[in-house]
């Protein structure tokens, strides 16, 4: 039955990634510098980021622990990396939050769906379905395990101190807006979002697991879109001059 509707997933999801992605090129998700009541009613962007976030981390948990290859070491690894992040992502990241944004339910309604279909993929995927043969100890000394380890630990690096550049564009009591220009920044407008892209990338590198590709379309189609908006947003607020040469997404290219 899981395996099913695992294998159902992985047709399905790829094609809503496209949807997705052409949609969100007319529809502005309303949370961030793209706030609005259009979209309904919201809560404290604080409480939206926990609650839509966090059922990834506590999914992909329990379909660990439910795993009897759970302490194998290169799938111990890939749960850690994993964790990490929306450990990150859905507990440490909003308490350091400023401001008073709000995130509308219901955008973190289909966040919530989105994460538990994910953290079912890749776990069901790594934990379930995969043989212990495939990922041996051997497969830590891969060069696609250790390129895609390198590529994920950058593009966590990247992503948090991107996260800390925006936090900290103002201090206490200032409502002003600032382009960032820090770090990538210097590069592209949206620092933020291609680290957590090349995180992704670096995780399906070094797991080559089908359900973390189909994550890495996914986190292109949902981010590429907002990436774009808010590069056309800092031009009209700031000036194309101000701008620069600075691309949406991926530096020196989109």
């Amino acid at each position: 039955m899981e395996e099913s509707f695992y294998q159902v997933l992985c047709y399905i999801m790829p094609i809503l990634a496209i949807v997705v992605f052409i949609a969100l090129f007319y529809i502005q998700a309303g949370y961030g510098i793209f706030q609005n009541k259009h979209w309904g009613i919201s809560i404290p962007n604080r409480w939206g980021w926990v609650l839509m976030e966090c059922p990834a981390f506590f999914f992909m948990l329990y379909l660990w622990i439910s795993s009897p290859s759970r302490l194998q070491p290169t799938l111990l690894t890939f749960f850690i990396l994993f964790e990490a992040h929306y450990l990150q992502r859905s507990f440490i990241f909003p308490l350091l939050m400023r401001g008073k944004s709000r995130m509308p339910i219901a955008i973190m309604l289909m966040g919530i769906l989105f994460n538990l279909i994910n953290g079912f993929m890749i776990g069901e995927d790594l934990f379930h379905l995969a043989s212990a043969e495939q990922y041996s100890t051997s497969w830590m000394s891969s060069p696609t395990f250790i390129g895609g380890l390198l590529l994920f630990i950058s593009g966590m690096g990247i992503n948090l101190h991107s996260d800390h550049v925006i936090r900290h564009l103002r201090k206490s009591g200032d409502t002003r807006h600032y382009l960032p220009q820090k770090g990538m920044y210097r590069f592209i407008t949206s620092a933020n979002y291609f680290g957590e892209l090349i995180e992704w990338i670096g995780f399906a590198i070094l797991t080559q697991s089908t359900a973390a590709w189909i994550f890495v379309l996914w986190t292109f189609a949902n981010l590429a879109p907002r990436a774009y908006s808010i590069h056309k947003h800092y031009c009209e607020e700031f000036g194309k001059e101000a701008v620069g040469q600075r691309k949406c997404l991926i530096p020196f290219i989109y």
